[in-house]
């Protein structure tokens, strides 16, 4: 009986294509890894950030400068973006919150320094247009993303004297402005350094793709020229940006 079951095996094996028997010496090349999707960006920095307080129209001196001196302050902020157009390039809307602060003496009437410190703090929020030219990086390897974001800028301010809102004239040191701000930056694509260590952080992480990038704002924040309060500035950030 077993002898019956092998030949039957032979003779089935006999029957089939010799190309289903047949084993190729040439080796298959391993399949490239497939990017993950590409949907937004977030982007760390940091820059100094220097009010032009002491150009609002009547002053009389320079109450920036001659409280907080001629120094700016240091500004960190965390960009949110969402890209919502990828071609030529690609275009999104970016929603971004930073903070600054600065300190310097209180003085007395007397002109004597006093224990508490005089505190101005900031929080820009920016809601911005953007567009990056990112094309020539993903389609030659040519590694700089130049970029522009235009878009609306609101900044709650507060005058802290100790640890309380200092008080002017009967008014409450604090409050909000409005206004518009330009940005034009250069990003550097980090990939083109370590390829094989891009690919694992976006196999494991879905990032997929690192940047570090300077760029320089244009911001009049005046409430669109009314009086008040200048927040207005034209200051550089550097930073980090994973696209994801």
């Amino acid at each position: 009986m077993s002898r019956a079951v092998a030949l039957g095996v032979v003779a089935l094996l006999g029957a089939l294509p010799s190309q289903a028997l047949e084993v190729s010496d040439t080796p298959v090349a391993p399949k490239a890894p497939m990017q993950s999707p590409r949907t937004g960006a977030v982007e760390l920095k940091l820059g100094g950030y220097k009010p032009r307080i002491d150009t609002e129209e009547g002053l009389t001196g320079r109450p920036y400068a001659d409280t907080f001196g001629d120094e700016s302050m240091l500004l960190f902020e965390v960009e949110l973006q969402r890209y919502f157009y990828q071609g030529i390039g690609s275009a999104g809307l970016g929603f971004s919150a930073g903070y600054a602060e600065k300190y310097a003496d209180t003085l007395t009437e007397s002109g004597e320094v006093a224990l508490e410190k005089t505190a101005l703090k900031v929080v820009p929020l920016r809601l911005n247009a953007l567009y990056k030219f990112d094309y020539p990086a993903f389609r030659w390897h040519v590694p700089i993303v130049p970029y522009g974001k235009l878009g609306l800028v609101y900044t709650p301010w507060w005058i802290n004297k100790g640890d309380e809102t200092q008080q002017v004239d009967g008014r409450t040191g604090k409050g909000g402005r409005w206004g518009y701000g330009l940005t034009l930056g250069a990003s550097f694509l980090l990939d083109v350094l370590e390829p094989r260590l891009a690919r694992d952080f976006d196999s494991d992480l879905g990032v997929n793709h690192s940047y570090v990038f300077a760029e320089w704002t244009y911001a009049e924040v005046n409430n669109f020229g009314s009086s008040g309060l200048v927040l207005s500035s034209r200051h550089w950030m550097f930073g980090l940006a994973l696209d994801y």
